[in-house]
């Protein structure tokens, strides 16, 4: 066996005395050519190199160094003199013979660096998938998801989950990251430019600046509000004044119906809010309140019920009736779809939202409290199914 080195070393026995050297019959060589020449004396003639040899000065051929180098050990002595007897043989050592150790020691560097690699890439992943189930993102300065308001959930329940929901479930259609992706129904809902899906956890939630670019709306009305209608989201608001309304529809001179915050007796509550007249005259609303619980910074679910045979509206926190209205007249059909992030007043865009939206549903019943409850607790019946859903987790 060798190390692929150095070639093994077979020791031959010294020459005869006299004879032409290992691998040569005894006896002196032949005049004129030697051993392996043809008789006679090697080509004359300037620069002719001899026997083997290309023309060239001071007998350099193929592969032998120019002139200024080392000169080449079979060079001519001198014309018919023969040639110079060869010199001691040296070890033969490739210098094109790979360095296996060091070849040996890079692949071992280099899976080493591929195993951090991974360990590393799956410590991170691990990292922000914790963090994001645990927190409802959201930047109070408006530049988008995940800056420094960022606030614990303070819902220990699950999420009501949809069967229908897919897997691999993605918040926006296809190709088109400004349209939100109607899981059950057929109406997407365009983005505004302030107005972004961020993550929330393994899903997806979208993040408002409250500004006048911060909404979304649909292409078409998504609510029959001369039927009995319910909507639920889970909403997050970081405006610390003012109204916010998280979700509306109409885009004429009023709203038909509106679900968000305003300010009532100096401080901020939330609010279900209805139009029973033209052109949004204050006589002709009708608002349920909820005005005991928190609601700066405070992740809510928040649901809101028309009941067209009852006449009633009504309003849930965290699966809670936080009041109703009864005696509430045909909520008046605005022209105009669907809006997230503002509502029309007075023919002019009010409420918008600062904070963070996501599990949008809407259903074509008026949900009950035993129904409102099952909801928040994710155990209402599957053969309740919301006729329309955005942002699902």
């Amino acid at each position: 066996m060798t190390d692929a080195v150095n070639p093994p070393s077979n020791p031959q026995p010294e020459p005869a005395p006299g004879s032409g050297g290992y691998g040569f019959p005894p006896g002196p060589p032949a005049q004129g050519g030697g051993y392996g020449s043809p008789p006679g004396p090697p080509r004359q003639g300037g620069d002719q190199g001899g026997y083997g040899y290309p023309a060239g000065g001071e007998g350099y051929g193929y592969g032998y160094p120019q002139q200024g180098q080392q000169p080449n050990p079979y060079q001519q002595q001198d014309a018919g003199a023969g040639w110079a007897p060869a010199q001691p043989a040296q070890p033969l050592i490739s210098s094109s013979q790979p360095d296996w150790e060091a070849m040996a020691d890079r692949s071992a560097a280099e899976r080493r660096r591929k195993r951090l690699w991974m360990l590393g890439g799956g410590v991170t992943v691990l990292a922000l998938l914790a963090g994001g189930g645990t927190f409802f993102l959201l930047g109070d300065d408006g530049d988008g998801p995940g800056g420094a308001d960022a606030q614990p959930s303070t819902s220990a329940s699950p999420e009501p989950v949809d069967s229908k929901s897919p897997a691999g479930y993605t918040a926006t259609v296809e190709g088109d990251a400004t349209l939100l992706r109607d899981s059950y129904g057929k109406t997407g809902i365009r983005l505004g430019p302030d107005f972004q899906v961020g993550p929330l956890g393994k899903r997806f939630q979208i993040v408002g600046k409250g500004n006048a670019n911060s909404y979304a709306q649909s292409a078409e009305p998504v609510v029959d509000v001369s039927k009995s209608f319910t909507v639920t989201a889970r909403v997050y608001s970081s405006g610390a004044k003012g109204s916010r309304i998280a979700i509306s529809q109409g885009d004429g001179e009023s709203f038909s119906f509106e679900l968000g915050v305003n300010e009532v007796g100096g401080k901020q509550a939330w609010i279900f809010r209805v139009q029973t007249g033209d052109k949004g005259a204050a006589a002709t609303t009708r608002t349920v309140t909820a005005e005991g619980p928190t609601v700066l910074k405070t992740p809510t679910m928040l649901m809101a019920t028309y009941d067209a045979e009852k006449k009633t509206i009504a309003l849930y926190v965290e699966g809670k009736k936080a009041g109703e209205t009864t005696q509430v007249p045909p909520i008046w059909q605005a022209p105009g779809p669907l809006q997230l992030g503002r509502s029309k007043h007075h023919n002019i865009w009010t409420g918008a939202w600062q904070g963070a939206l996501h599990n949008i549903k809407f259903y074509d019943t008026a949900f009950t409290p035993e129904q409102a409850a099952a909801y928040k607790e994710g155990k209402l019946g599957p053969e309740t199914k919301p006729a329309h859903a955005w942002l699902l987790t």
